[in-house]
């Protein structure tokens, strides 16, 4: 059942070295506030699971806590390339990045079938991609019943997933509205649950199937107003696009991205604080 709790005590609790670490989150609701303090407390050796992994892992990416990624695709959205990841892919820098790359209906199945606690998950996709090549994960059965071959790909079951959303009551029930991606199967796959949300409430207000998580499927809930900037919460506040512009600029270099991250989330010591840090910044840089 879930238990209301800081932040930071839920990362210390609930996320360890070595982990495999779901943190999911489509366009908005991404649990930017949660990624900064695994990297405010320095975890090593993760294996990083995300459809679409953006700058939040770029981040964790380029901090050193990261050695595998499994993902379906990669970028700053709207700007580009994610360059502190491929620095690690292509120069080990801070550590070598192994990859593990799936088509996006194939990491869906991958986390549907680890959701159903099932070993792997059936799909029509992956014929003629050089996708297979690479991935051991990916392989054709061939259906019992009508002998149609079929790409299998094999469970995503992570130690921990993290998301964001925008309401949970003091129970641990968990609402989110707006664009959604696997946040519910990457949780129910997981075996413990960590959801940062905008605000803890009394009474949802939802009709029941509204409901997107049930207590008994988060480990904990950590308020954090906020938390998903620069991405954006629906019903909140808007997406920061100057924010995903100037990380572009920011991630270039190892020297400007190792300034960045130190004075924005190492020397800070919580979300609020990289907030306030990051108005003051902001504010400076305009002309």
């Amino acid at each position: 059942m879930a238990e209301l709790m800081p932040l930071r005590e839920a990362v210390s609790g609930f996320i360890h070295d070595g982990d495999t670490v779901a943190m999911e989150g489509f366009t908005h609701l991404i649990p930017f506030a949660a990624g900064h303090e695994v990297i405010r407390q320095r975890r090593r050796n993760l294996t990083l699971i995300r459809m679409t992994p953006d700058v939040i892992y770029d981040q964790l990416i380029g901090a050193g806590c990261a050695s595998r990624l499994i993902f379906s695709w990669g970028g700053n959205p709207g700007v580009g390339s994610l360059h502190r990841l491929r620095d690690a892919v292509e120069h080990d820098w801070p550590l070598p990045l192994e990859l593990v790359e799936h088509s996006h209906a194939g990491l869906a199945a991958a986390y549907v079938a680890g959701a159903s606690n099932l070993p792997f998950g059936v799909l029509r996709g992956y014929s003629g991609s050089d996708l297979t090549k690479y991935n051991d994960q990916i392989r054709f059965i061939r259906c019992p019943f009508t002998g149609e071959e079929l790409a299998a790909v094999k469970s995503v079951r992570p130690d921990v997933t993290v998301i964001h959303a925008q309401k949970a009551d003091r129970k641990g029930n968990v609402l989110l509205w707006g664009i959604l991606g696997v946040q519910k199967e990457a949780a129910l796959a997981a075996q413990r649950c960590v959801v940062t949300v905008e605000e803890v409430v009394d009474n949802l207000g939802a009709w029941p199937n509204a409901t997107l998580l049930p207590s008994w499927a988060v480990s904990a809930v950590c308020e954090v107003p906020g938390g998903a900037r620069p991405s954006y919460a629906q019903g909140y506040y808007e997406r920061d696009n100057r924010f995903y512009q100037a990380w572009d600029t920011v991630s270039r270099s190892r020297d400007t991205f190792q300034s960045w991250i130190k004075r924005h989330v190492l020397d800070t010591t919580d979300f609020a604080e990289f907030l306030r840090v990051l108005r003051e910044t902001q504010g400076a840089e305009e002309p």
